[in-house]
């Protein structure tokens, strides 16, 4: 086998970005668009959607206060895949909630 074939493959991840933008308003009820963005490596307008997403999905509501969005995340919704629809996101939140944010510089190759 060539080495390329052994090359690490980097263009997927464990995460998608509706559960990356779902733990991170679990972390901050008040997290603004911009920095959900950055922390995913999205546009405000990608995250923008995911969040219409899960609100639409019921796993987060969304209040105005003041001039900022306050969000409120069902935390025992259940998973949507059939494989996993027996269990509530709560367990899948809190193996992350106390999970530091990625720090701004890249991660090394």
């Amino acid at each position: 086998m060539s080495e390329q074939q052994h090359a690490p493959r980097t263009s997927w991840t464990f995460l998608t970005h509706h559960a990356r933008v779902l733990v991170m308003i679990s972390r901050d009820a008040e997290v603004r668009l911009r920095d959900l963005a950055a922390g995913c490596g999205v546009t405000e307008r990608a995250v923008q959607a995911i969040v219409s997403d899960l609100e639409g999905a019921g796993y987060l509501a969304r209040s105005r206060r003041g001039r900022r969005n306050h969000y409120e995340v069902a935390r025992h919704a259940f998973f949507r895949h059939p494989a996993e629809a027996r269990y509530e996101i709560d367990g899948f939140l809190d193996l992350f909630a106390g999970v530091p944010p990625p720090p701004d510089d890249p991660p090394p190759p």
